[in-house]
């Protein structure tokens, strides 16, 4: 093993079990499995209806949590089964893409598996868009390659989507790591405005995606609404020198494990790139201050 892949076997603060490591003490082995544990614990929220749940409104707030241990807390207290124990849908965690990417990466590092979160683009929700999306990458030394897994999608979602391909193995054509996004926009190659979410779309909204990818590539996996630093919700705020900085950085996301060190260097040298103790966060009640846990610059 490598030293950047020993990197993805340690986890990072918000890949940390802390004192519920126990909970994953007896998890089958096998990324099917996890992928499997992982689905029989979280709802996404966007599609809770589909499964016949209506949330109530004391449940949306579980989609805030951050941290492995806040949501194996949550988790617990909804259900208190074993974790390889697939809950009804009701009791299960509410979460997004970026739960089930971030609990499937952590409970593959607490076996030993390199494994890293992805921020980027699903082609595969809408006809024609580039959804906001996060999957999950795990090492496959026989392969000898980083492997894309969506851990979101279980058969109904598989049926639902029509999808062409296996979740256990994401076509890069499938989903686009923010970086590559970033790269076909600023080439004229595709419209900034086919990438986004709900109406928040653009090149803004790709550079987001382009710096939370890079934060997760160094450990530190937030919310999708988590803002800081080179981010913000316009594009005539950014300098050319600034997008040409931008160029780098997604080049870097994409260059493969050579580039680890320097992608490190950028990261940690930079503080507008590097994820602070104190986020903005655009939640649906607001904006709001949020304070990381310690250690998020430690990673």
């Amino acid at each position: 093993m490598t030293d950047v892949q020993a990197y993805y076997t340690r986890p990072g603060v918000m890949t940390d079990p802390g004192p519920l490591a126990e909970r994953f003490r007896d998890l089958p082995a096998g990324v099917a499995s996890l992928r499997d544990v992982v689905q029989g614990v979280l709802l996404h929220v966007h599609w809770a209806q589909r499964y016949g749940v209506t949330l109530p409104p004391e449940r949306q707030h579980e989609v805030q949590l951050r941290s492995t241990s806040e949501m194996l807390g949550r988790i617990g207290e909804l259900d208190p089964s074993p974790l390889n124990t697939a809950r009804p849908v009701d009791r299960r965690l509410v979460g997004n893409c970026r739960h089930f990417s971030t609990l499937l990466c952590a409970m593959l590092r607490h076996q030993g598996v390199p494994a890293r979160a992805r921020c980027g683009f699903g082609a595969y929700f809408l006809a024609g868009e580039f959804a906001d999306h996060w999957v999950s990458e795990y090492w496959n030394p026989t392969q000898a390659r980083w492997v894309m897994v969506d851990a979101q999608l279980d058969a109904l979602q598989r049926q639902s989507l029509q999808l062409p391909f296996d979740p256990l193995d994401v076509p890069g054509d499938q989903f686009l790591v923010a970086g590559k996004a970033w790269q076909r926009c600023r080439a004229g190659q595709a419209d900034p405005q086919r990438f986004g979410i709900f109406d928040m779309r653009g090149l803004w909204f790709i550079r987001g995606n382009l710096l939370r990818d890079l934060a997760a590539l160094n450990r530190v996996e937030l919310l999708p609404w988590d803002a800081w630093g080179m981010m913000s919700n316009v594009d005539s705020d950014l300098s050319e020198d600034d997008a040409t900085y931008l160029d780098r950085i997604a080049a870097l996301t994409q260059a493969g494990d050579g580039a680890f060190t320097e992608l490190r260097a950028l990261y940690e040298g930079d503080a507008r790139l590097r994820v602070p103790r104190v986020v903005r966060s655009f939640t649906q009640s607001g904006v709001l201050s949020v304070t990381l846990p310690p250690g998020v610059d430690d990673n």
